[in-house]
């Protein structure tokens, strides 16, 4: 086989063609030969990106509308000779750019902490045991293990391969996998295969020799055409269009001040300065840094969660799902299988002569260790006394390829409950593994005397795996593992109708307990091609899976059935609480499964997914069937078949996220509005696929990141009601003074002064508000909600008539009374917004959020200098109040915190009614 085109040649830092590979093909590296090669071709990873430099953080600040108004005014003012203002002006903009470029840095080092955190993994030899590690640590010389669903870690020589096929799309664009073969290639000479360090295993498994890791493999001289900016995220794009409507509004509304201000004899310069202030506190400019905030600090928080944002994006996108797509193994149920029960239709007996007439066979024990017992009638079984058992359970354990093992340290305590115990590959094969274990086989002594000589790996559609085996007399054992319904079906096994019938039934009966069934058949040939040592391995011809000139169809026809094995997968302790608390968010939960429909029944009925009489969708009836946008269980679902489920409830106006694990969920995370990926089960495709990976594969962890989501909106909404309403109670104060006797209710500075002041830190502070205790008890947002929907402008209108009509009634009042009733009205303005950002707090009452009551009272006290300190009162044109006076003012700004807490009596975004409504749908 002649070495298919690639990539171009690596440039020097690849392993040096002319040496030859050092790597030992069955043990692999020794550990002090690995940290050599480590030492002198460096760590397996792609150059990372160079940081942002300062100054294009600073830039892309600047760029803001908002931002670009308050440069705009600075520019009028200066050329105004108003010194004083512009100082002031460029101020406001120095703080806010300041705490945007701060927040940036933040979520880029929290973006960068989340990539180290699911950093992928591969499977190397080293010192001739198998073991998981980062894959940073490959080096030249290693043996990697493939298996489906696997990222190649390295380029690599292909040194073995059962049905290999890989996706080079990554690199090559080509659509079609690539069949890949293990080559004749001696290290430095010969014909050979390669895989390539990016690419994707479809089908098989195989082993490489590594020959170039980090920028001298393929992917690393790819990753250079990577280079590139993303752009605004959606929800950033909906507020940057927001801010140039509140700035177009702002300056048109200023321009009737500055026209009253004119009619009314004021001298065009101080009407400029003051429309051009008046344009500066109008526009919420803080807005930038407070989404960038919010959406920080709740990829933080969900990680301090276990849930891995892998688009910041998201963050927000998490907070309006309404259907949560979920598989069943290791999503809703532990993931740890262990087998419970084995039936064979008997037919042998056993060296005593006992336990071969058939029947249920019950397994005991936890998890994947081999101590436990299996019983038949209360009988101890063994391979001494049951014959059946042995070649069920010989067959289970060859026909596989999990391995089961303890972690470092080896020696543990007696006692041991079998907790430490990890399965190494497919859980429901490990649990085979342990199974066999249990009743007394030893998996090495079986491999050893019946060596895999070829395979037809699993494959979703088929619903079953075959290997053969050698046998010592020269013929050979062809072994089928899979479904009940693809090893009985069509002409896999050769029974009678009876037997056939009875392990129908007896799968059938273990899927209604909600176990995962799987039926063993076998049979020995002495086909003389297979006996001549033609069967050398599986591979792909002629489209076709082949070994050794048998087709597929072939090899897997006319066997004998051994018997079922049923494997449970019981519901994690969590998961009725979590579906509970998804239905009362308003969020749907759907069950989409391969397993058996009675099996999908049961979980679904346990954990209230469905009530008893409630129907289940069997996908094999057909793609109408998986297209129904009103189910709530769907079982036999194909990849395929997933992604219409998907498209259909995106179609109903759904926004839908999806859990997935393996390399076939990848189209379905893609496509789903949040893909939602497991990061210790999960596939190096499926994290790579998805917008957040929850660390610890529980389902609740993903119910904790949407309340965070609902955290983030809701928060990004309180500052628009908080920042906009003091906006438009400052407008309305300049509109409104001259028609009830204020001829010039504020002076500029003083407006740029309590703009400064509310707008800045206590505005950016609302953004780390805890969330609402009912958030999660109402119905998510329409995804085509505007920003300032719900209400949520009306409620801006209410507030800002409250803070405007303060302002204008102490005015009113001190001018009628020949008080210094423009530092009064200066005064109740700033303390009234800083009342209603009190008011605007979650939790009223307690010390959640700590930043922002240090910032109101900082603010605060920042007001009473602008009154009292003699600096200040030149700069703002303030005069001290006396203690009376700034009592009554105090007093009457309270009625901002009153105003806001009203509102939020009266005003509902949806009632925690609908939410019951929303789960039943």
């Amino acid at each position: 086989m002649t070495e298919r085109p690639g990539p171009p040649p690596a440039p020097a830092g690849a392993w040096p063609e002319g040496q030859g590979l050092r790597g030992d093909p069955a043990g692999g590296l020794s550990a002090a030969e690995a940290e050599a090669q480590l030492a002198r071709f460096g760590p397996n990873e792609l150059p990372k990106p160079r940081p942002t430099p300062l100054w294009r953080l600073i830039a892309d600040q600047l760029r803001d509308p908002l931002i670009l108004v308050l440069i705009v005014a600075a520019a009028l003012t200066v050329a105004t000779g108003d010194w004083t203002d512009a100082g002031v002006i460029v101020l406001v903009i120095v703080v806010n750019t300041s705490v945007g470029v701060v927040q940036e840095v933040k979520a880029g080092k929290a973006i960068a902490a989340l990539s180290q955190l699911a950093a992928p993994e591969a499977r190397v030899v080293r010192d001739g045991v198998q073991r998981p590690m980062p894959a940073a640590a490959v080096v030249p010389g290693d043996v990697v293990v493939l298996a489906e669903g696997d990222i190649v870690p390295a380029d690599a020589r292909v040194i073995e391969a059962a049905a290999l096929l890989v996706d080079e799309s990554a690199l090559t664009g080509e659509s079609v996998p690539a069949a890949k073969a293990a080559g004749s290639g001696d290290g430095g000479t010969g014909s050979f295969d390669v895989v390539s360090a990016g690419t994707v295993v479809v089908r098989g498994r195989g082993r490489g020799l590594v020959t170039a890791t980090g920028q001298a493999s393929s992917m690393g001289r790819v990753a250079a055409l990577l280079a590139g900016r993303p752009g605004l995220p959606p929800l950033q794009r909906r507020l940057a269009g927001v801010g140039r409507m509140l700035a177009a509004a702002a300056v048109v509304l200023c321009a009737i001040v500055l026209a009253i201000g004119l009619a009314r004899g004021q001298s065009a310069e101080l009407m400029v300065i003051t429309a051009i202030s008046l344009v500066v506190a109008a526009v919420p400019e803080s807005l930038p840094a407070v989404v960038t905030l919010a959406l920080a600090l709740g990829a933080r928080r969900m990680s301090a969660r276990n849930a891995l944002i892998r688009r910041l994006p998201a963050v927000e996108t998490l907070g309006s799902v309404t259907v949560l797509g979920t598989d069943k193994t290791g999503t809703l149920t532990e993931g740890k299988m262990v087998a419970r029960f084995a039936w064979t239709p008997g037919g042998s007996s056993g060296s005593d002569g006992a336990g071969g007439a058939g029947g249920r066979a019950e397994f005991s024990g936890h998890g994947y260790s081999p101590e436990g017992t299996v019983t038949r009638e209360g009988r101890a079984m063994g391979p001494a006394n049951a014959a059946d058992l042995a070649a069920l359970l010989t067959g289970g354990a060859l026909c596989n390829d999990a391995d089961v093992r303890r972690p470092d340290p080896v020696p543990e305590p007696a006692g041991d409950s079998g907790g430490d115990w990890t399965a190494i590959g497919d859980p429901t094969e490990a649990a085979l593994l342990s199974a066999a274990e249990k009743f007394g086989l030893d998996r090495a002594r079986l491999a050893a005397d019946l060596p895999r000589i070829a395979e037809i790996p699993f494959e979703s559609g088929r619903q079953r795996m075959t290997t053969v085996h050698r046998l010592e007399s020269g013929r050979v054992r062809v072994i089928c593992k899979g479904s009940p319904e693809a090893i009985l079906g069509g002409d896999v096994v050769t029974v009678p109708a009876p037997e056939a019938a009875a392990a129908r039934a007896q799968a059938e009966e273990l899927a209604r307990q909600g176990l995962r069934v799987l039926a063993v058949a076998a049979a020995d040939r002495a086909d003389p091609e297979i006996a001549g040592g033609e069967l050398t391995g599986g591979e792909l011809t002629g489209g076709e899976l082949t070994a050794g000139g048998l087709t597929a169809s072939e090899l897997e026809r006319g066997l004998d059935l051994l018997g079922l094995i049923a494997i449970a997968d019981p519901p994690r302790a969590t998961a009725a609480a979590t579906i509970r608390s998804c239905q009362q968010a308003g969020i749907t939960p759907v069950l989409i499964t391969g397993d058996h429909p009675a099996t999908a029944r049961s979980i679904a009925t346990e954990l209230g997914i469905i009530g008893s009489g409630d129907p289940v969708v069997d996908c094999r009836a057909g793609g109408e069937a998986a297209a129904d946008p009103d189910a709530r269980v769907f079982a036999r679902a194909t990849p395929e078949q997933k992604l219409t489920i998907i498209k259909a409830r995106q179609a109903a106006g759904q926004v839908v996220a999806m859990t997935g694990d393996g390399v076939n969920d990848g189209p379905a995370l893609r496509s789903a509005d949040i893909g939602v990926a497991m990061g210790q089960r999960g596939t190096e495709v499926a994290r790579q696929a998805a917008d957040l990976v929850l660390a610890d594969d529980e389902l609740g962890t993903l119910v904790a990141a949407v309340q965070e989501g609902r955290r983030v909106y809701a928060n990004i909404r309180r500052f628009l009601l908080y920042g906009l309403a003091g906006g438009s109670a400052e407008i309305a104060v300049m509109l409104a003074g001259p028609f009830v006797g204020l001829a010039l209710p504020l002076l500029p500075a003083q407006i740029l002064w309590v703009n400064l002041l509310t707008h800045g830190l206590p505005g950016v502070a609302l953004g780390s508000e805890p969330a609402d205790p009912g958030a999660m008890r109402r119905p998510p947002r329409p995804p085509a909600e505007s920003v300032l929907g719900a209400g949520l402008w009306q409620r801006i209108v209410r507030v800002g008539i409250v803070v405007a009509g303060v302002t204008l009634g102490v005015g009113i009042w001190g001018h009628a009374t020949g008080r210094p009733w423009q530092s009064m009205a200066f005064f109740a303005l700033g303390a009234t917004q800083l009342a209603v950002a009190a008011g605007s707090r979650v939790r009223p009452g307690t010390l959640a959020n700590p930043s922002l009551l240090v910032a109101i009272a900082a603010a605060l006290g920042l007001q009473f200098a602008g009154l009292y300190l003699p600096a200040l009162n030149d700069l703002l044109k303030t005069k001290p109040l006396s203690l009376g006076d700034l009592a009554v003012v105090c007093a009457l700004s309270t009625l901002g915190y009153a105003a806001i807490r009203l509102d939020r009596v009266i005003h509902r975004d949806r009632p925690p009614a609908a939410a019951g409504s929303q789960a039943a749908r």
